[in-house]
């Protein structure tokens, strides 16, 4: 009887997702720039169960990451503004507890340098952060929590990262310039800087490391970088100015969010053309596709929502609330 008593609670919590990734539930991130907090989201239930106040004065985070073991989150503190304004210029990281839901602690950069984007390598280990105001990307231990290095990206604003798979090359979306950065994230080095439009938002890289995109500004278009060649290979037309992006892994579609018409443009990476679009809440910011790919989670700023797209019918199946001027989101195993 007992047997059967725990083979059915263990099936249960298969069912719903709770045994995944060892005793700790998967949980999705969500940084809400105007309350200066971050949403711990359940993704089985689609609510959120808790949030975690930044505690600072004047500043807030906009974007976050996970630990590779889940346990702990990082939130750069960027400042007062936006990209390119003026305001005060955050200068740490906050590192949060997820299951105590607690400040653990904090890594100071030390001085203002507005550090936005972290992005886990799992290939060794590190932590990467921009910091705009240096013109770099910094590069933390996260298990020491300590500053290891910088990477050059010999522009300013560099605001979004994307990797390689391998980690090996780095790709920063440079705001201001209009430009992209190629590094080399081993020697620690800027290898190209690629001319794309006046003004870029946020990066992605291809499934198979191919193509890097990122969003003109200008003009409703997404620049299409052959990653061979450090050039611009195409451009895909766009509803309306796009901003987040994210590829699948299957290699068939990127997901571009259009904050101005409140949806989700689908362009199918074969022929370059949008195919199909999902309406979402108000304002679609950043993209995060779940790592099973059935499932990407769009943050919408102007809802402080996050809106679940089922990869499979193309259809939303769930809306999160989350918190005022939802913006970045982070997936912990």
């Amino acid at each position: 009887m007992q047997r059967i008593a725990f083979r059915c609670l263990f099936l249960s919590c298969v069912s719903l997702g709770l045994l995944s990734t060892g005793s700790r539930a998967q949980t999705v991130l969500v940084v809400n720039q105007g309350d200066t907090n971050v949403s711990i989201v359940d993704p089985v239930a689609g609510r959120e169960v808790a949030k975690v106040p930044e505690k600072t004065v004047g500043v807030h985070g906009h974007e976050v990451a996970a630990s590779a073991d889940g346990r702990l989150a990082f939130v750069p503190i960027y400042g007062s503004t936006g990209v390119g304004k003026p305001g005060v210029d955050g200068r740490e990281m906050l590192v949060i507890d997820i299951a105590s839901r607690e400040i653990v602690g904090h890594i100071d950069f030390g001085h203002g340098v507005r550090p936005h984007f972290p992005l886990l390598d799992p290939a060794r280990g590190l932590l990467y952060v921009t910091t705009e105001l240096d013109q770099t990307v910094t590069v933390v231990d996260p298990k020491a929590q300590k500053i290891v290095g910088t990477v050059p990206t010999g522009q300013p604003e560099s605001h979004m990262l994307a990797l390689s798979h391998d980690g090996r090359r780095g790709y920063t979306a440079n705001v201001g310039p209009g430009t992209v950065s190629v590094l080399d994230m081993v020697a620690r080095k800027t290898l190209a800087v690629i001319p794309v439009s006046g003004d870029v938002q946020r990066i992605a890289v291809s499934a198979d490391d191919k193509l890097v995109f990122t969003a003109d500004q200008t003009k409703p278009q997404m620049a299409v970088i052959d990653t061979a060649t450090n050039k611009v290979k195409t451009w895909v037309a766009l509803p309306a100015v796009g901003y987040g992006a994210a590829a699948t892994a299957n290699g068939e579609w990127l997901l571009v969010a259009v904050p101005s018409k409140d949806l989700v443009a689908v362009v199918d990476l074969a022929s370059m053309q949008v195919v199909r679009s999902v309406e979402v809440a108000k304002s679609p910011q950043e993209i995060l596709i779940r790592p099973d790919g059935k499932v990407a989670y769009v943050s919408c700023m102007a809802s402080g929502q996050v809106a679940a797209i089922d990869l499979g019918k193309w259809k939303v199946q769930q809306v999160i609330d989350a918190g005022k001027g939802a913006d970045g989101l982070g997936w912990a195993k």
